[in-house]
């Protein structure tokens, strides 16, 4: 990972399909040889998640992915013990005969790390080099992001009765975040930072010919560019993100469509718009748009 560069990364990055912009391809190339956690803000299908997937397909590491969510807490990041298989070893013990005098022997083997279920945050130390993807932490509360930045700050981990675990190498950090709440200053200063905007039309056109080459080049463009004016006149709830406009050209391309019109657009917009305002309004603009 050193003896790369930012364009080689960039190269990397296109080989599995994902078409990074220069800043872009820059901060990621820094959080590599800083070794710092990549912050990534934007609307939801921008391409946040797609880059951890990509960076560990690229750099031919693991990924480890830890899904955030409301109440989730740190033993569910870190890990916990096996409980059925720690009862199936005490019966095993009590069969072989054990005695009482070893009942502090035995208490210690329940504690093995063979017992141990690592979680997300543990497995990425564990397996480090690797890729850690903590999505959507905008989703966590206020004691999980403490935890998340005494872990970054550190890379190690304290199991009581096993001791402290260290990864070999800091992973790739990623968190991605919708930004439905605004996340604590010191986490921020932990992390490099970008954010990812919606792509332009050449960027996203040529996104939708790597990720969808099967699509035809003509319906591909339309596509793309009703979607970029959607986005900004359309006054959606929910813009479509890139992941919405390659599913709207796969659908299309499945229909048998090789060119864009009010009809095909009309009876496919279930790929593209997830809420019924937005049908109505991308209804009422297809005319438009399409003329």
């Amino acid at each position: 990972m050193d003896a790369l560069t930012t364009d080689q990364l960039a190269d990397r990055l296109a080989g599995t399909g994902y078409l990074s912009d220069p800043e872009l391809a820059t901060v990621t190339y820094l959080a590599l040889r800083m070794q710092r956690p990549l912050l990534l803000e934007g609307e939801p299908g921008t391409g946040k998640t797609a880059l951890a997937e990509a960076l560990a397909e690229a750099l031919e590491l693991p990924l480890v992915r830890l899904q955030c969510y409301e109440g989730i807490d740190a033993s569910q990041a870190l890990y916990d013990w096996d409980f059925p298989r720690q009862i199936l070893h005490l019966r095993a013990l009590e069969a072989v005969g054990r005695s009482g005098q070893d009942v502090e022997e035995a208490e210690k083997s329940l504690y093995d790390e063979r017992f141990l279920l690592a979680r997300p945050v543990l497995a990425a130390l564990q397996q480090a080099p690797a890729v850690l993807l903590v999505d959507e932490v905008d989703r966590a509360d206020d004691e999980f992001e403490a935890f998340l930045l005494e872990v970054l700050a550190t890379y190690r981990v304290t199991i009581p009765e096993l001791g402290t675990i260290a990864a070999p190498e800091p992973p790739l950090v990623v968190l991605t975040s919708n930004r439905t709440r605004e996340l604590h200053d010191a986490l921020k200063r932990r992390c490099l930072y970008h954010w990812i905007d919606h792509p332009g039309l050449e960027r996203e056109v040529a996104i939708v010919r790597s990720r969808a080459p099967e699509v035809d080049q003509t319906l591909t463009r339309q596509v793309v560019a009703v979607v970029q004016q959607l986005r900004t006149d359309a006054g959606l709830l929910k813009p479509p993100g890139v992941a919405e406009t390659l599913d709207w050209a796969r659908a299309l391309h499945h229909l048998g469509t090789t060119e864009l019109d009010l009809s095909s657009a009309a009876t496919t917009l279930g790929a593209l718009v997830k809420y019924r305002e937005d049908t109505e309004r991308v209804r009422a603009a297809l005319d438009r748009l399409l003329a």
